[in-house]
């Protein structure tokens, strides 16, 4: 009987690696490596918010507006509870996705009135959290493109034959995967203007009259 047993399971684990079950259950944990990393560069950003807009607000008090949003930016992300089914909810994704660009979107603005003062630009602090912001940016940017990649390659296995009766069987799903940030700005064609304030073209100069044809002498008559 036990015999019969093994041999059983043995044959069970041939037919289940035979149709794809281990690549799925590998690439499923690709997939959960490459979000924790992608939300581990996120909580790195979020981390450097509280110093950077302190530091600011002791040179440019007078910001108000943009240290708010920075602020209520953050606060916003922070709100967001990071599970692992959202990994397999579109919504939740999209949502979390949203926040996080509030957050850039925020944070360009709080570097761009940075540029209005001068001692700031200078502050040892600041320029020191500026390339720690920097390079998590770059950081944030290949996690997600790992993310990305990974999600890809476990919804081709999901999708394809003989793989896709194996993931139906053991209810593995398409996983929703990052869009493109400001997909509508980037989709819409860049504005042309041709008012009256563009300046005129410069009008081609005319081309000088061809010379006028030489009069024969008459010849005397005989």
């Amino acid at each position: 009987m036990r015999a019969l047993k093994l041999a059983f399971v043995a044959a069970a684990g041939l037919v289940l690696t035979g149709c794809g079950y281990n690549s799925l259950q590998s690439q499923d944990e690709a997939v959960k490596s490459a979000w924790s990393e992608v939300v581990n560069q996120y909580q790195r950003r979020a981390d450097l918010v509280p110093n950077l807009v302190a530091t600011v607000k002791g040179f440019a008090q007078q910001e108000q507006t943009v240290l708010l949003g920075v602020t209520e930016a953050r606060a916003k992300v922070g709100s967001i509870q990071v599970t692992p089914e959202m990994l397999n909810d579109p919504g939740a994704l999209a949502k979390f996705q949203a926040a996080q660009g509030e957050l850039t979107t925020a944070l360009k603005s709080l570097l761009a009135v940075t540029e209005n003062y001068p001692d700031l630009k200078s502050n040892q602090n600041f320029l020191e959290l500026q390339a720690q912001l920097e390079g998590t940016e770059n950081r944030i940017a290949v996690a997600r493109n790992r993310y990305i990649a990974a999600v890809q390659q476990f919804n081709t296995t999901v999708r394809s034959f003989p793989t896709n009766l194996t993931a139906m069987l053991f209810k593995f799903q398409v996983k929703p995967n990052f869009t493109v940030e400001n997909e509508a700005a980037i989709a819409r064609p860049p504005a042309v203007d041709f008012g009256a304030g563009a300046a005129a073209p410069t009008p081609a100069p005319a081309p000088a009259p061809a010379p006028a044809a030489e009069s024969q002498p008459m010849m005397p008559s005989t």
